[in-house]
Parts: C-alpha cells; structure tokens; sequence
C-alpha cells in the first residue's frame, strides 16, 4: 500500500515515490496552551520541508492570531531530508500578562525566497487554520509524520522517545519504529503507545488525543544505550498491509557525535552599522547553536599597541551568546591603520589546549602579511578531542606556499593519538582552483568539506583522482574554506552560505561557510 501524502516519498518498504515535491510544505504545525512555566503559555511550532533550490535562502513562517495582526516567524535549518530538500523548523512561545493575551486560534502560511523569487504554501490564499489548544494538525497531504525537534543526543542520554502524529486517514492499526544503531546492518522494531492523556501528560495541555483534526500522537522509546548515533523509519500498519515513512529514503537521524563550524572573516571594523551586524551574526549562532565558530579580521582597538579588551570584535559578539561560550584570540598585525587584527576560535565545548604562533617569516606587527593564527583542542561531547585552526593567510605571491606549509606541520604534528579531527578553517586568500588551493588538493593531508557536501563528484576528482582543480573549479570564487584531515572519522552532513542577501543579510565583505558533520 502506498499513501502519496506529503509529495514525498511516504512509501512501501520497496516502493518508489510518485508525487512530485514542492518547493515549499508546511509538514505539520502544534499549537498549545501549557502552565509548565507557572503562568498560562501558548506555544506555536512549525516543521517544514524546503526544497533546496540555493545555498542562500530565507524561509518564514507567517501567522496571526484572533486579533488579525500577522507576524513573520524566522524559521532555521533543522537537517537533511530526501528528494533534494531540507528541513526547517519555527517555534514562539507566548506567554499572558495584563498587557498581551494569548493569540488564540490561528491563521498560517509560509514563504520561501530562492533566487529573488518567491514561493508558498498558503492554502491557495486561504491559510492554514489551528485552533487554540488543539495539539497538533498534519497537512492534508501528510498521512503521519515524526515530531521530534531535537537536534542531537546528550552525552548522558541512553533512550530516545520518538513522537509521531498520525491522521485518522491513515487508518492505524499500530505505529512501528523500523530502527538501526550501525548502519542498517541489523535492525530492531519498538511499538509506539497511543495515550489518551498525552498532552496533559507531557505539556500539562488540555488538548485531547486524537484531537478534533483526527490527529492523535503515537510515542515509542528507543533504547539506544551510549551509541553515537541512532537512525530510523516510520512504519504505519494498516488492515492492507505496511506504510513507511522512511524521509524519502534518507531516514530520520540523531546523533550525539556531531559538531556544527562556521568560517567567517569579519572584515576589522570596516562595516556600516557594525554594532548590528556584530548582533545579527550572535543571534545566528545562538539559532543554530554552531558548535565551533572561526573568525578572521578579529578587530581591536590599537591603543598603542596595547589593545581595547571591550573593543575585541570576538569578545562583543561572544558576549551576546546565550550559551556560554569559550574564547580565544590573538593578532598578528596592524589593521587599517587603527587595529590590532587577528583571528579567534568560539568554542561552545570545553577548550582544554590553546595555542598561538606566526606561521609567516615575517613577524613585523605594522605588515599585513605578518600572520599568526590560533589553534583550539575541543573536547566535543559524545565525540572526543578536536584540533580547530583559525586561518588567515596571504595570497600565492605573498608567501601562501610558506605559510601554508607551516600550518600543515604545525597541525599534523599535534594531530596525535586520542584526536579526532583536525580543522582548519578561515581565509586562506587562495581562489578555489588556484595555485594554492591546487597546493592543498596536491598535498592530500586536507579535503575541502563544502565542496564535499554540495558537489561530491567534482570533489571526488580533485581530491580523490588527481584532477585538475584549476580548471574544474574556475567557476567556484571561494576564498573561505572549512578543511578536514583525510581520514576523519566524520562525515560532513550538510553546508550552507550564510550572511548573504537572501540568508540572515550582509555582515561583511566575505560570506560565512556553515557545515555539520557527524561521527561515522
């Protein structure tokens, strides 16, 4: 049997898909109102599919409530899904107080800008309704789908609970979680548990089990033991036989052995509207919770050489992070004429070991070319030791081949025994395709991860069958790169350009590079 909600590929066991898939669906929306906080709250949450048309995209969730006035809910990257898509999640919590009500029933829609152009899922101009407290409502094209929003294991946690909502026209006889913790080598199946009193239960939630959508909540725990990650398909039992929801063949995953970097060069306070721009690139490590974050063009004020400690470009925006975050920087030289500029590593995981050195010949402070960088060992949960690089390198004619052969040393030197992975992220002022770009490729120690993720074959004949990287990616225009030693045993997952246009907006004169990656 073949259900073809969705557009996806909710499909038999051996089944193919046959929908087409859109540019653009609301999966499924949950709309409660909970006293978990001691005061009444209502809490809206949104999953969606994107299809991944580019790399800089924008997508948003809109709303509104009884009063009609609409907001515009950001939503952010939340993993891979099959077909070529994404998915992407949106919540707000609300909370009563004598100036605000709750929003009550709502209306939504969402849209999604690619290429300067604009698709939606509304309805047909009609938006999607859901009343207050109702639990949650699944699109009319979706027969059942998991709910789960966690975006990885914690170190200590041994089970997981998979919640899944199923339609009443999926005619249910029982839920099965199809599971695996090796790659699908041997497999396990876990019922899931209708409860009438989930809501109340679990979110303390006058919504009813199945509600009056005829969706009811299905829930099956997972004991996964210390494993680094866990993988796994939804299975519908019906009176005519099994229907999977497999996330078009990509299977649901969650690890606990994955790290997020983000590469980003902040131009030494040369922006307009700095202030914000330092703001805005906080906010998106606190959305994404990015792991490791890698900045160049550190900017301090130089006050003689002496430094302005409040004034540190990494130190302003780590200050702003939700999460505490460690810190470590140094400079290497005069910025524009005002600055000490160097490059930081923030790390959202213990640092254990902190380094710093020049890697040019030149060590004088008022020349540009003089080049130190820094180096962090991470201890990442559920993952282990990890060396992380924050690079800022002159181009081929200013002494790239030195600089780089010493950071290759330095790094593989201290790449030892108990460590995971080795990084090396930042500017390396080398054009993809080009002379020291062909250096690094040529070298084998160290592998480009964006074009790993986003274009495997040609990263297949550069890095793993000598081709020629100057011809092949003279198109490419990156300068920024995320490097990975050969032989890690992690796996990039996914890489996206953020601060663009058309992705969160402009925070200086070079894109950041944002990649996750799992242990294998």
């Amino acid at each position: 049997m073949i259900l073809s909600g969705l557009q996806q590929k909710v499909v038999g066991k051996n089944g193919r898909q046959s929908a087409l898939v859109k540019s653009i669906q609301i999966v499924w929306a949950r709309n409660l109102i909970t006293r978990v906080e001691g005061k009444p709250q209502q809490e809206l949450s949104f999953w969606l599919l994107v299809k991944n048309l580019a790399y800089e995209k924008q997508v948003v969730l809109q709303w509104a409530g009884e009063d009609n006035v609409w907001h515009d809910l950001p939503a952010e990257y939340a993993g891979v899904a099959g077909d070529g898509r994404e998915m992407w999640r949106a919540h707000a919590t609300l909370t009563l107080s004598a100036e605000a009500g709750l929003p009550g029933n709502i209306l939504f829609s969402a849209r999604y800008r690619a290429h300067g152009k604009d698709h939606f899922d509304h309805n047909h101009g009609k938006h999607h309704r859901l009343e207050a407290d109702a639990g949650v409502w699944l699109h009319p094209e979706v027969a059942f789908h998991p709910l789960n929003t966690q975006s990885r294991l914690t170190p200590d946690q041994t089970t997981y609970t998979v919640k899944v909502a199923v339609a009443a026209r999926a005619q249910a006889k029982a839920v099965w979680l199809h599971w695996t913790t090796d790659g699908w080598q041997t497999t396990q199946r876990t019922r899931c548990e209708l409860r009438r009193d989930y809501w109340d239960h679990i979110r303390q939630s006058n919504a009813r089990n199945p509600n009056q959508y005829g969706v009811s909540v299905w829930s099956g725990v997972l004991p996964i033991g210390a494993v680094h990650w866990v993988e796994y398909a939804v299975v519908c039992e019906t009176a005519t036989g099994e229907v999977w929801n497999n996330n078009a063949e990509q299977n649901f995953r969650i690890g606990r052995g994955e790290v997020s970097v983000l590469a980003l060069n902040l131009h030494c306070y040369q922006e307009e509207d700095q202030v914000e721009k330092f703001a805005l690139i906080a906010r998106v490590i606190n959305e994404l919770e990015i792991d490791l974050v890698c900045l160049q063009e550190v900017g301090e004020k130089w006050n003689q050489g002496q430094g302005e400690w409040a004034t540190n470009a990494a130190k302003v925006i780590r200050d702003q992070l939700k999460h505490p975050y460690e810190l470590h920087t140094d400079w290497g030289h005069q910025g524009f004429g005002q600055y000490r500029e160097g490059v930081a590593v923030l790390s959202r995981h213990p640092i254990l070991k902190k380094a710093a050195r020049y890697i040019s010949r030149n060590h004088n402070v008022y020349d540009i070319h003089a080049r130190k960088i820094v180096m962090a060992q991470v201890s990442v949960p559920g993952l282990g030791l990890v060396n992380v690089f924050s690079t800022h390198l002159s181009w081929w004619e200013n002494g790239f081949r030195e600089q780089y052969e010493n950071l290759r040393a330095w790094a593989n030197d201290l790449h030892r025994p108990g460590v995971q992975a080795t990084f090396l992220c930042g500017d390396f002022n080398a054009n993809a395709g080009g002379e020291g770009y062909a250096l690094i490729a040529e070298t084998r120690d160290y592998e480009d991860q964006f074009l790993k993720a986003t274009a495997r074959p040609l990263f297949d004949a550069v890095f793993r069958n000598g081709g020629n990287s100057q011809e092949q990616l003279a198109d490419d225009g990156r300068i920024d790169f995320v490097f990975l030693n050969t032989g890690s045993p992690l796996r990039v997952t996914s890489a996206r350009v953020l601060f663009t246009e058309d992705e969160y907006g402009l925070v200086s004169d070079h894109f950041g590079y944002y990649l996750t990656f799992e242990a294998t």
